[in-house]
């Protein structure tokens, strides 16, 4: 046998190995772009900036995949901006069927408010995760002890008055627009009456507060019971039906005589264009991932009300949720 043949058989022979491990990287979808429906590599996206609680959300849920062995890997990127629309469009042009970015009530608002070419209705659902009450605070050395007084001065003071919230048309700003609305203005006197400085999450919010530069502001009430309990910012009420878990002390909005009942969803998107065997990978990934031991803890720690939806209960719920969005939106002025 020649030198030639020889290599030449050895050259055919790596090929084949080679070959054969592609074949078997592609049965296994690694990477994300294997074999279709496969999932063993995901990717997650946070459309914020990191800190906030879409970031937490997301690091949360890849920890959790990634921890119970879900998937190998998981890895977590951040595009902030504009409510979570610049994620978006980059959503909108992912090749990664084994893409999952984290949406919720901020991104339905700021859809309509910035008037975003791509829209979630363009993306396919995957599932709803969890749901937060929120929580309107004050420093601690604001004079308005109850809720009830901090509105009534916020209607005599108008844009005099300075609340910090999310991104601009989310469920922060919406439930500012509510109160004031509670209180007696109509929908053409709230966008004059509501100065709202819009934050980018990760600790802006209570950095503005503890500046004196708002006199109040709105978030999840994960992103502030932290502060409330040391005691730099103080709590007037929370949004949701019944005392918040990580701030028990603190009322209603409505046990305080104001019939705002209001609560910010997080869930899971994929890009628009995947198979329906993607999407069903996808959907059993966070099933699992849901029904986890990691994931219980993680809802318990961060005082999320397990909110699971997936499959047409969660197309039928974000297609109401985004009606519902637009509608309340116009009706405290914020959209035409």
């Amino acid at each position: 046998m020649t030198q030639h043949t020889t290599a030449r058989r050895r050259i055919l022979a790596l090929g084949a190995v080679a070959a054969a491990t592609a074949l078997m990287t592609a049965c296994a979808g690694g990477g994300g772009g294997g074999a279709e429906g496969a999932v063993d590599s995901l990717a997650v996206v946070a459309p914020a900036d990191p800190g906030g609680g879409w970031d937490q959300t997301a690091r949360s849920f890849a920890q959790a995949a990634n921890d119970e062995g879900i998937v190998s890997s998981a890895p977590v990127t951040n595009i902030g901006g504009a409510g979570g629309t610049v994620g978006l469009a980059s959503l909108a042009t992912e090749s990664n069927p084994h893409t999952l970015m984290i949406t919720g009530s901020v991104m339905v608002g700021a859809v309509e408010t910035n008037a975003s070419e791509d829209r979630i209705e363009d993306m396919t659902p995957i599932a709803r995760l969890t749901e937060e009450p929120l929580v309107l605070v004050v420093p601690a050395d604001s004079p308005y002890e109850n809720v009830g007084d901090f509105v009534d001065a916020w209607i005599d003071e108008g844009s005099g008055m300075a609340i910090t919230g999310g991104s601009a048309g989310g469920i922060d700003h919406i439930l500012a627009g509510l109160l004031l609305l509670e209180g007696g203005l109509t929908a053409t006197e709230v966008p004059d009456s509501l100065n709202y400085i819009a934050n980018s999450g990760g600790g802006e919010a209570v950095t503005l507060l503890l500046g004196g530069q708002v006199d109040a502001g709105i978030s999840g009430v994960a992103e502030f019971s932290e502060q409330v309990a040391s005691g730099d910012l103080r709590a007037l009420a929370v949004s949701s039906g019944e005392p918040a878990e990580l701030l028990p002390e603190v009322p209603t909005f409505v046990d305080e005589g104001i019939d705002v009942t209001l609560t910010n969803w997080r869930g899971l998107i994929a890009p628009g264009d995947i198979s329906d065997e993607d999407r069903t990978a996808l959907e059993d990934v966070v099933q699992n991932a849901h029904d986890s031991d990691a994931w219980a803890e993680t809802l318990e720690t961060n005082g999320w009300t397990d909110a699971f939806l997936v499959g047409d209960e969660f197309d039928t719920f974000l297609a109401d949720d985004i009606a519902t969005t637009k509608e309340t939106l116009a009706t405290i002025g914020l959209l035409e």
